[in-house]
């Protein structure tokens, strides 16, 4: 199995930046990684990717020097089963709201001793059997693949203090357009009672020296910097409309 290098980034406490794809197209893992990202969110939760295609744009991560992570359909272990299959390194499993909830999507990540994943040989990740013994493989993924839940329900804020004592666990990603609407303030991340619970939350991950995750647009991601957020994406759609904004503002004027 390939090192997971943004694993090890956040190891060392960098910052890694990625982009969010929701549209079956290796190209475009292609032109994130020239861009210069660390990494790619393939998003089977809310995008029209496959399995199919989540292995194909595994593949163009891979070739391309950046690092292929997938949010599953949602939190069963079926669903996180089949991306890990495809090669991805890593899950970002939407809606973790307890304490046992992290426990079983380290169980469905981790094979044994640490979880109960699903071990096949001739899959993608274990390199089609190709390169020394399973057991090896095993220990390797066990060791290389990223998981990173996400806090997006108010439950889950105020279940915040048990969740950072679940072991195994690499980023703890707060959701703001799905926390905002859970806490009765849909599209509004920046509404007081939102924001103050979201603060809150980086500021008790960072005291029990845990990894915090959000996205971030360009004119924010300063801000989530500053509150010692280091597993950061903005979304494609954002990226290009900024772009745009900015080509036509100088086409015009």
């Amino acid at each position: 199995m390939k090192r997971n290098k943004m694993k090890e980034k956040l190891r060392a406490g960098e910052p890694v930046f990625g982009v969010s794809v929701m549209i079956p197209s290796p190209q475009i893992v292609e032109m994130v990684a020239a861009a210069g990202f660390d990494w790619v969110l393939l998003d089977c939760e809310h995008g029209t990717l496959t399995i199919e295609s989540v292995e194909l744009m595994a593949m163009a991560a891979e070739a391309s020097g950046i690092t292929a992570i997938a949010r599953p359909v949602s939190r069963s272990p079926e669903h996180i089963l089949q991306v890990l299959d495809r090669g991805v390194m890593g899950v970002q499993i939407p809606h973790v709201i307890t304490a046992q909830d992290a426990r079983d999507a380290v169980a469905a990540v981790k094979y044994h001793p640490l979880g109960k994943r699903g071990l096949a040989a001739g899959t993608r990740s274990a390199v089609y059997d190709s390169h020394g013994t399973l057991a090896d493989y095993v220990k390797a993924a066990n060791d290389s693949t990223l998981i990173a839940i996400q806090i997006e329900d108010e439950a889950a804020v105020h279940n915040i203090d048990e969740l950072l004592k679940v072991d195994d666990i690499d980023v703890f990603f707060i959701g703001p357009s799905d926390l905002s609407q859970s806490m009765g303030h849909p599209g509004n991340p920046k509404a007081p009672v939102v924001a103050q619970a979201i603060d809150s939350c980086f500021q008790k991950m960072l005291a029990a020296g845990r990894t915090p995750g959000t996205p971030a647009t360009a004119e924010h991601v300063s801000e989530v910097l500053g509150k010692g957020v280091r597993y950061i994406y903005t979304h494609l759609p954002r990226l290009l409309a900024g772009s745009a904004k900015t080509y036509f503002k100088s086409a015009r004027g």
